[in-house]
């Protein structure tokens, strides 16, 4: 079976730009696009007990009222479902996806993806839904317990995206460092960008060799290939080069364990996630 690209879409304000990223890394990548939305089932609260002041049969007949309520809203939100899918699979389409597809579903998001995994490549995700748009500080409440759960790369879009036009690793030659390096290697996502090599630590013997060994196994894949080891915590410096080099995108470890411990520890990842002015390439 072929690994496809699979965007998670929710109707919130940042659905066009994981649209257009999804859209961007499957025509880089050449697989197979499609958008998720999930429906999650709301739970009504139980109406008050109100025998003792209307009548038994008047109460029966509220009870129904509201179920023909909650099932009218189930069917609105179907409904706006599918057209939020409709509306980013012509957007894709208008990109220079041939086919994209769309898959409704009721449930948890976390749960639907473990379903899907093994099918993924990469998984798109805005950085924030629509339960935490009105407050800019907050994360998707899904989005850090499916970076936690799922063995893919995602890729967390901000709530505009722009094409790639240089890109970042953050490199602290961990295994999960080694693994992003061999991704960007081989990976047509990323072909013809200058990739940005950034350990974050003591510039020791041992950090510039792990530093050269990285450089070169990307220039012999063709990529042009600034490499830098400098000092301070990782979320300062990380965000301040991004700014200084105009990068686009940055590629990193997410929620693991390093020797370097600056780099890929959750707490480093959350708030990076929380910080970050431009998307997010996390692997595991």
């Amino acid at each position: 079976m072929e690994k496809l690209v699979l965007a998670c879409i929710d109707g919130s304000s940042y659905s066009t730009a994981v649209g257009d990223a999804a859209a961007w890394a499957a025509l880089r990548m050449n697989a197979p696009l499609k958008f998720l939305h999930v429906l999650h089932k709301e739970k009504s609260s139980p109406p008050a007990d109100l025998s003792g002041s209307i009548g038994l049969g008047a109460r029966e007949s509220l009870l129904e009222e509201l179920a023909a309520l909650d099932e009218k809203r189930g069917k609105l939100a179907q409904e706006k479902g599918r057209q939020i899918l409709a509306a980013i699979r012509e957007r894709a389409r208008a990109a220079g996806i041939s086919a994209p597809e769309g898959l409704h579903r009721h449930g948890g998001l976390v749960e639907t993806l473990i379903e899907l995994e093994e099918g993924i490549r990469l998984l798109v995700l805005g950085k924030r839904g629509q339960e935490a748009e009105v407050a800019s500080e907050h994360l998707g409440s899904h989005l850090e317990r499916v970076i936690r759960t799922l063995n893919r790369p995602i890729l967390v879009t901000t709530a505009e995206f722009r094409i790639p036009q240089r890109v970042m690793l953050a490199f602290d030659g961990s295994a999960t460092a080694r693994k992003g390096l061999e991704m960007v290697a081989g990976s047509p996502l990323f072909k013809g960008l200058p990739c940005h090599l950034v350990m974050v630590g003591t510039d020791s013997a041992e950090a510039q060799t792990e530093l050269s060994r990285a450089r070169q196994i990307l220039e012999q894949a063709g990529f042009d290939v600034p490499a830098v080891i400098l000092p301070g915590e990782a979320e300062s410096v990380l965000g301040e080069y991004q700014q200084e080099h105009g990068i686009d995108l940055m590629i990193m470890g997410a929620y693991g364990h390093s020797r370097i411990r600056h780099l890929l520890i959750g707490s480093t990842t959350t708030t990076m996630l929380r910080k970050s002015t431009i998307p997010l390439l996390l692997l595991r």
